[in-house]
């Protein structure tokens, strides 16, 4: 059986790492180059770097500060935030990244992930979903970090992406964001289910139990978190322990 995955997100803006709730009212939560090397030497499966108003901004992700954390950790290092190229994504691969996460530039060019996973392979292409469930129960797609409503549903779009060569899912639930109240296990289940890659979920870890929760009910590949590591909350390694105790398989140590 595959081990469940631990990821660490650092939200970053204007070179320093940020949290919010609902993805809004943004607070600092430290230096980006230590909080990486501090959750690599905790046991972190993978990190994922979001450059979180690079889209808005109509500007290139920060591949300096990329080239500085790669070189602080050992782990799987996903890079996302104003992607829309095949040389954007050589530029943060030559810096280190090991994956990237491509979000608003694949929904309105969707062949830019067939681009991309032939120049790259699907392994390294990973399709950030912001998605919200609105009033009549459905889950919608958001561009531009959460700014921009869309009539695309999230099972749809999230399908339409995998076909065309994305190779893994981060699901993010803008209505869990930041709540750490859980994570959204019934959209969590339904792409995990129907999708043929893994699954990350992310927005709503508070506890330990959350954790539990969207790997043995909605069989996330891996949950992603911010905010409870981020402000000591949540040890990783205490994480850890508790979900192999549970007997979710795990990597420990």
């Amino acid at each position: 059986m595959l081990t469940k995955r631990i990821i660490p997100c650092l939200d970053i803006k204007d070179g320093r790492t940020v949290k919010g709730t609902n993805f809004v009212d943004l607070r600092d939560a430290g230096d980006p180059v230590e909080l990486g090397r501090l959750y690599a030497s905790q046991g972190a499966d993978e990190l994922v770097f979001l450059d979180i108003t690079a889209t808005v901004e109509k500007r290139k992700t920060l591949s300096e500060l990329v080239n500085r954390i790669s070189h602080q950790i050992n782990i799987p290092f996903t890079v996302g935030g104003g992607i829309s190229s095949v040389e954007d994504v050589k530029i943060l691969l030559q810096n280190g990244a090991d994956k990237i996460s491509i979000n608003t530039a694949a929904f309105k060019r969707p062949a830019l992930l067939s681009e991309l996973e032939k120049e790259f392979g699907s392994q390294c292409v990973v399709l950030a979903i912001d998605a919200r469930m609105e009033e009549d129960g459905e889950w919608y797609v958001y561009l531009n970090g959460g700014r921009t409503k869309t009539d695309r549903t999230c099972t749809d779009w999230a399908e339409e992406a995998v076909s065309l060569g994305a190779g893994e899912i981060l699901l993010t639930s803008m209505n869990h964001d930041g709540t750490k109240q859980g994570f959204a296990l019934d959209i969590t289940r339904a792409l995990s289910t129907r999708l043929p890659v893994p699954v990350i979920a992310s927005g709503g870890g508070g506890r330990m139990e959350h954790f539990l929760d969207v790997f043995q009910q909605a069989n996330a590949d891996a949950a992603l978190a911010a905010s409870i590591f981020h402000f000591k909350e949540v040890a990783i390694p205490d994480l850890k322990n508790y979900l192999f105790q549970e007997g979710i398989p795990v990597r420990i140590g």
